[in-house]
């Protein structure tokens, strides 16, 4: 698939193909998609999660207040900020940022390429964060931002929900 039709393609799935199993390269494959990143300073402050375990997804899913879709999955990748890490460079504005900005474009990549290679995924930013680390025993040091269910998308997909003119979400100087 080409760019702009990926773009045009990305739905958020949250019906997945329960007998459709994600393979190890297909995973290689999201995580370098992410890795590849832009991120602030090159200080790559992230660290994924990748979940196959049903007991680990359901409590996911429970801490995403109950999201069901999120435990369907075959597969969910917790996306997890280092904010000490940007912090090493850019001190505050890199612990409450930019790790944050950064840990979201790496989610993108997942996603983006999910599609690419014809699965499906969804981000879901609904879920109380402090379950989630319960659930992932993440070290003190992890904060996570981002959980992505992805598998094969079940049956035909949505339509895409309609978005706002260029003329209402950008302004042009010059």
């Amino acid at each position: 698939m080409d760019f702009w039709e990926v773009l045009e393609t990305r739905r958020s799935v949250r019906d997945f193909e329960s007998s459709t199993e994600v393979s190890p390269e297909f995973v290689e494959q999201l995580l370098q998609a992410a890795v590849r990143a832009p991120s602030a300073g090159n200080r790559q402050a992230w660290h994924f999660y990748v979940v196959r375990d049903p007991k680990v997804r359901q409590g996911l899913a429970g801490a995403a207040y109950g999201q069901s879709f999120v435990a369907e999955a075959p597969l969910v990748i917790v996306v997890c900020a280092d904010p000490e890490q940007s912090a090493g460079r850019y001190g505050q504005r890199g612990r409450e940022l930019y790790c944050l900005q950064d840990t979201a474009v790496a989610a993108e990549h997942i996603l983006l390429a999910a599609v690419a290679l014809g699965f499906g995924g969804c981000w879901v930013g609904a879920f109380d964060e402090g379950r989630a680390a319960q659930v992932l025993d993440l070290p003190s040091h992890l904060r996570a931002v981002a959980i992505l269910p992805i598998g094969k998308p079940a049956g035909k997909q949505g339509i895409r929900t309609s978005r706002r003119s260029l003329q209402t979400v950008a302004s042009f100087i010059g």
